[in-house]
């Protein structure tokens, strides 16, 4: 495979696991609140939590997924297996 396959794989991969990282973590942070909470009490505060636990996932998922991203390009090279995707200004 060259370059240019591997960076597009790759960047298929990663928004491929970001997306699964951020239903993942929408899904655990919406259910802590139906698990923990009355039911009474839960269908009054879920409409006021609801952007807070979104906004949340977002915020933690771009954390999650910035320490893999970091572990991954120092464990591989790459300026050996990846095509730039972004040119340097002359």
């Amino acid at each position: 495979m060259n370059k240019m396959l591997n960076t597009f794989l790759f960047i298929v991969g990663a928004t491929v696991l970001n997306i699964g990282i951020m239903i993942i973590l929408m899904v655990i942070l919406f259910l802590i609140p139906a698990v923990l909470l009355n039911h009474n009490v839960y269908k009054k505060v879920m409409p006021y939590l609801n952007p807070v636990l979104f906004i949340g996932a977002i915020v933690a998922t771009f954390f999650i997924y910035n320490r893999l991203i970091k572990w991954f390009s120092k464990r591989v090279d790459m300026e050996k297996y990846f095509h730039p995707i972004f040119k340097r200004k002359r």
